[in-house]
């Protein structure tokens, strides 16, 4: 028989069986068929063209190839005798050994009715040749393929565990690179997880989960929150329920499907190294591909392309299916990367939906599906009809329809911000319902549901106003969706209840517009036609005048206003009030309760009371009270004037600059005092990241310098400009000066100041397009706002570390400290002026008086 140009000179199966690793190699890469001679029989180790009925492993003897090399003269025997041997990588077929003198009738029919495609003895090239100087080209007919195409369809590959995705997309298809677009903080990642957790914990098949950004730590802990429901800000600081915890374990023992290479470096070449060494390997993913470049992450910039064509050859050579996500959904960059498949995460109108379009390489776009985000718990549910859980997952059964399913799930997570105490304004006796409904959900108890649903709705129906914010909209129209009763008879209870129940942190002021202070709640923006007019001549205060008069004057050319047309892109969508940093805390071994009380204008309002165990001994309460924090702040807020460049990840903070930074959360392990971030942490990204401001990035680099972090978060992403501290330099002198004048005089004359520096504060940011004003920056107010956070976490932490107990911070001027010897700690300076405060002593259980109280 004569040998192709395929063929590589015989050798013998003891050699074979040495170099049994190449040789399998060089068959799916290069298509070489081996000869292989045992005495006086061949055999040819060829690759799966030579055969295609071979893919269909259960038709004919299939051995791994470390099973295969043990027994490799025996295989060799048998193929030689006509029956073909199929070598497998894991479960997936890479070669067969096959006759190398075969009978007409000894294989397959294919190779009887095609002795030029299928036979030993060569392949033909595209002009029907064999034995031409250059290698052939192997050709295949209908007959061959169809084995692949009955045995290989989408049906039994891995799955996102997402129905209307999974229908839009048939699974995730073997040998193909699939690619997952989407910007950040749209959640790419998660969607690399939902087909991983599906894989591994579901379908109990092996995964390789290759990780270029988190690391294993943050990749258990989504997985923990996506199963449980637990909030995955909160399980960042190491803080799980036993529930949680019960899961981890079991996630533990199931979890040896699950592999992840989160080495430093990683490249695509490490993960086609790795890949075929994972016995039974199912899926891979790649979290993920970054589009700006970074020298920390080779899986970056420029050199994404060749990464994608060796992914896509990996999926090939493996036939299983490789998932990659990358952070933009730039064309330009998807055409480069040039996927078979690509999923593109698109937001809509509406928070709750974002849609997923899925494109294939010839055919563009074959389909859609709208996913629900579920950014806090660090997964997507099914738009509309998502369960919470699912039976058979580690985490255990979900909620049926008749626990209300997507509407649970949607009223546990609007609880949230009132079971956190990040927001106040509900009766207590609802906030412990909300409470229990929320610890049913995560540990997924339809039966605790239930028993809980008719308390529930009764608290509920105690609520005459509901808070007029957000989330005291999202929070009523969850309950809606119970059909909440409004019955008097439970009303009168529940009120009661509510005024001595306790909640689990210090609720906010509800101030109305018309108790502005100094430090404006930030909660709403209650701007108005006309308050972005200069003041008229002779106010007692010109604020507007003022600060636009130290911009305007400012030698930097500052950029007031960013024009319509480019607020929907670059940095703007990206700042949000959450990165004030503000903090709303309390010690974790007090408790507080919101209780009625009636001010002297007969207005009803709510107010704190704390009451301190006895384990604290003896003392009264230290209210402090921080004056004009916020123009306070104005002396030194690091911002840039104008525009904001993309300056993608930084290796450090660069201190000629300013702007916002996508950080990692610090670990902060301290019970004494609250996170050096505030609010920030509730909303990070599915990555666990979260966008802060320099004044943050500033704090946490003294921190580190003054060994109280372990070290500076990376930095994954920015947008900076020329670092200036002195913008708002003479707004807050003319301000200084304004006050020491009027907190004298008192009366109309000092509200009318509060007011209208309240306003020109505002007005930097004003929330409503139809507010006029003349300014729109929004970089520029939240750096004034998280400077003042700054600030006020900075004094009071530098109280706790010379022995002071704090019992409670919030906002950006009131803090409560325990006084044993009824005296305000030290690092607080007392008096009128800006940076000082005023301080009151209170016993403990009694009302916290507020602002004008």
């Amino acid at each position: 028989m004569s040998q192709s140009p395929q063929e590589e000179g015989a050798i013998n199966a003891t050699t074979a069986r040495n170099t049994l690793y190449a040789l399998v190699k060089l068959a799916e890469e290069e298509g070489r068929t081996t000869v292989i001679t045992k005495h006086r029989v061949r055999a040819l180790l060829a690759p799966l063209d030579r055969f295609p009925a071979a893919r269909k492993t259960e038709a004919f003897p299939a051995h791994v190839l470390s099973a295969a090399q043990k027994d490799f003269g025996d295989l060799v025997t048998l193929a030689a005798q006509g029956q073909p041997q199929v070598l497998m990588r894991n479960s997936t077929p890479v070669a067969v050994l096959l006759p190398a003198d075969p009978a007409p009738d000894a294989l397959s029919s294919d190779m009887a009715a095609h002795p030029g495609a299928a036979t030993a003895g060569g392949a033909v090239n595209s002009q029907g040749h064999q034995n031409r100087g250059s290698t052939p080209r192997r050709l295949a007919t209908l007959g061959d393929a169809i084995g692949s195409v009955l045995t290989d369809g989408p049906a039994d590959g891995p799955t996102f565990g997402l129905p209307g995705l999974d229908t839009a997309t048939g699974g995730l298809q073997r040998g193909k690179l699939t690619l997952v677009a989407a910007r950040p903080s749209v959640g790419g990642s998660l969607l690399g997880l939902a087909a991983a957790r599906k894989t591994a914990l579901v379908d109990h098949d092996m995964v390789l989960y290759a990780a270029s950004g988190p690391n294993r730590d943050d990749i258990f802990r989504r997985i923990i929150s996506a199963e449980t429901g637990g909030e995955y800000a909160r399980l960042k600081q190491g803080r799980l329920t036993e529930h949680e915890q019960k899961v981890a374990h079991q996630l533990v023992q199931a979890g040896d499907l699950l592999m992840i290479d989160d080495g430093s470096d990683l490249t695509a070449e490490d993960i086609r190294e790795t890949a075929p060494h994972m016995e039974g390997l199912a899926l891979v993913v790649v979290d993920r591909l970054q589009a700006a470049h970074s020298a920390r992450l080779p899986l970056s910039g420029d050199r994404l392309p060749d990464a994608s064509q060796v992914l896509a050859t990996l999926a090939r050579t493996l036939h299983v299916p490789v998932l990659a996500i990358v952070d933009s959904d730039d064309p330009a960059l998807l055409g480069l990367l040039d996927a078979d498949v690509t999923l593109t995460l698109s937001p809509t109108e509406d928070p709750a939906r974002v849609q997923v379009t899925v494109a294939e390489r010839d055919f563009g776009t074959i389909g859609s599906a709208y996913l629900q985000p579920d950014l806090i718990h660090a997964r997507f549910l099914d738009a509309g009809a998502a369960p919470l859980g699912r039976a058979d997952s580690p985490a255990g059964p979900g909620l049926s329809a008749s626990t209300g399913g997507t509407a649970a799930l949607e009223l546990a997570e609007a609880a949230l911000p009132y079971t956190s105490g990040g927001q106040q304004g509900i009766p207590a006796a609802l906030t412990h319902e909300l409470a229990a409904w929320r610890t049913a959900v995560a540990g997924g108890d339809q039966e605790a549901l239930q028993e809980i649903l008719p308390s529930l709705l009764q608290a509920a129906a105690a609520v005459s106003e509901w808070p007029d914010t957000h989330e005291g909209h999202r929070l009523a129209a969850a309950l809606r969706s119970y059909g909440t009763p409004v019955s008097a008879d439970t009303a009168a209870s529940a009120q009661a209840a509510a005024a001595s129940a306790p909640v689990h942190a210090p609720a906010d002021s509800g101030q109305a517009p018309g108790d502005v202070t100094e430090d404006e709640e930030d909660g709403g923006d209650w701007l108005k036609p006309g308050d972005e007019e200069d003041e008229p001549e002779g106010h007692v205060f010109p604020a507007l005048k003022i600060l636009k008069d130290a911009v305007g004057r400012s030698k930097m050319h500052p950029i007031p206003v960013i024009r319509k047309e480019e607020r929907d892109s670059g940095p703007w969508p990206l700042i949000s009030e959450h990165m004030d940093g503000e903090p709303r805390w309390v010690h974790p071994d007090i408790t507080v309760t919101r209780v009625p009380y009636i001010r002297e204008n007969g207005k009803r309002v709510r107010r704190d009371q704390i009451d301190v165990p006895d384990s604290f001994g003896e003392g009264v309460l230290c209210l402090i009270d921080r004056n004009g924090s916020f123009p306070s702040a104005c002396s030194g807020v690091p911002l840039a004037p104008n525009k904001l460049l993309h300056t993608g990840p930084l290796d450090a903070y660069d201190k000629t600059k300013a702007g916002i930074y996508l950080i990692g959360i610090p670990e902060w392990t301290r019970t004494d005092m609250p996170h050096p971030l505030g609010r920030i942490i509730d909303r990070p990204d599915e990555d666990g990241r979260v966008w802060v401001t320099t004044p943050h990035v500033k704090q946490l680099e003294k921190l580190v310098r003054d060994k109280h972090l372990g070290a500076m978060p990376t930095i994954y992403d920015s947008w900076t400009g020329k670092y200036n501290e002195s913008l708002f330099k003479p707004f807050y002198e003319a301000t200084r000066k304004a006050r020491t004048e009027l907190v004298q005089v008192g009366g109309d004359p000092y509200k009318a100041y509060k007011t209208r520096l309240s306003i020109a504060l505002r007005l930097l940011w004003p929330k409503r397009p139809s507010q006029r004003s003349p300014f729109w920056r929004p970089d520029w107010r939240m750096s004034m706002v998280a400077e003042a956070s700054v600030r006020h976490w900075s004094v009071a932490f530098r109280a706790v570390e010379e022995g002071h107990q704090l019992l409670a911070l919030r906002n950006v001027d009131a803090a409560v400290f325990w006084a044993p010897d009824g005296t305000a700690p030290s690092t607080y300076r007392i008096g009128t002026g800006f940076g000082e405060v005023k301080a009151k002593f209170v016993q403990a259980g009694e009302m916290i008086p507020e602002g004008d109280d």
